[in-house]
């Protein structure tokens, strides 16, 4: 589904431009990692969204999952806070020892970045090279072939999305960023992980297990 959109004349500007800024600059996530969300959790399979802005910008943390971290890299706040408010929703106290969201991911969970690839030291930098109108495209599709979606919106630029969700076959939360700056202006307390499975649920779908990245 989605690689009919790699096809497009704006894409492979994209990619070329990328290929070269990697001649010259640190790019992040790696080559291989950039569309780790697609590859990881399959189209007939989403339940839920959620989406960030664009990838961690230091050393060893981007990997092409929105909000996620690799194994054995420390844990940055905004996920810190996220995970705060999921043992918030299920009156849990578990130590997370890691931030790698890929167990979410193969439930369903599609971790989407709606830009794709950061210069080092650079937040936003490629946020006008093109990524958007794929990522733009890309939640259209779901919009369109998938049914009973949860999408999680957390801070502006995530909401600026809600146009492309078609809300009578959709569940829409949202909520502020999970960033420190943002995080006690209403996204602790939002509930959004105890709201998606009762929604799942609702819809006759399995909840999501929110705690197997402890196993």
């Amino acid at each position: 589904m989605f690689c009919l959109k790699k096809k497009k004349r704006y894409f492979i500007n994209i990619m070329k431009f990328i290929q070269k800024e990697r001649l010259k600059k640190t790019i992040y996530p790696n080559q291989k990692d950039v569309f780790n969300a697609f590859s990881l959790t399959n189209f007939c399979t989403i339940k839920v969204v959620i989406l960030g802005q664009d990838p961690y910008h230091s050393q060893n943390q981007a990997h092409g999952l929105s909000f996620s971290v690799p194994k054995h890299t420390t844990i940055p706040p905004s996920l810190k806070n996220i995970y705060k408010e999921l043992n918030y929703n299920f009156k849990k106290k578990y130590k997370f020892n890691h931030g790698c969201l890929i167990s979410w991911a193969s439930q369903g969970v599609f971790l989407l970045n709606t830009i794709l690839t950061v210069e080092s030291g650079r937040p936003r930098s490629h946020s006008t090279i093109g990524w958007s109108m794929f990522t733009d495209k890309v939640i259209s599709l779901i919009n369109f072939h998938r049914n009973n979606v949860v999408f999680l919106l957390w801070g502006n630029e995530a909401q600026k999305k809600i146009n492309l969700i078609n809300i009578k076959k959709h569940y829409i939360l949202k909520a502020a960023h999970p960033s420190p700056l943002s995080a006690h202006r209403g996204f602790l307390g939002c509930n959004h992980f105890f709201l998606t499975n009762k929604i799942l649920i609702n819809n006759k779908q399995h909840p999501i297990n929110w705690f197997s990245i402890l196993e």
